[in-house]
């Protein structure tokens, strides 16, 4: 019998369903996940990550076209990924990144009406057995401990690269 054991899942499970955007909410914005905030995005790490340390850069705005972004939002994305990459790269040590927007439904986009843009660390080995045979992912550390972990590095150098 397989038996799999999330219990940071119950909070979702059993607790109210926002309405809405959940990427749009001002909760999100000042929750434990968020990283960073600039002037028109944010980062998060990602609360369904595909791996440790999965963020998300999210416009403020609720958009979900390039074509939408204003010249300020798109250099802050792209400026915010940069970022990301450096403080996963210092924090995290991965091998390579994974780095990509899903536009539409089609396209595989789990929230397809809010632009937003995943940056994935990567590891030799990390699609391991569990993900192969089992067709389960382990994640070791939870999202709120992996923001914490993170914080601290975005404060850092954002300062860095802001001055």
């Amino acid at each position: 019998m397989d038996a799999i054991f999330a219990p940071w899942r119950m909070a979702y499970i059993g607790g109210e369903k926002p309405e809405g955007c959940v990427l749009c909410r001002d909760s999100l914005r000042s929750g434990e996940l968020v990283v960073c905030e600039g002037k028109s995005c944010f980062i998060m790490v990602n609360r369904y990550p595909y791996t440790g340390g999965h963020l998300m850069i999210v416009p403020f705005r609720h958009l979900n076209s390039l074509a939408e972004l204003l010249p300020e939002e798109r250099q802050e994305l792209f400026a915010f990924l940069d970022l990301s990459v450096r403080v996963l790269a210092e924090a995290m040590k991965p091998e390579g990144f994974n780095i990509g927007m899903n536009l539409g439904k089609a396209a595989g986009a789990g929230i397809d009406d809010h632009l937003h843009l995943h940056v994935v660390p990567r590891w030799g080995g990390d699609t391991n057995f569990m993900s192969v045979i089992g067709g389960v992912r382990v994640i070791p550390e939870d999202v709120v401990g992996t923001s914490k972990r993170l914080r601290p590095f975005f404060e850092k150098l954002q300062r860095e690269v802001c001055e």
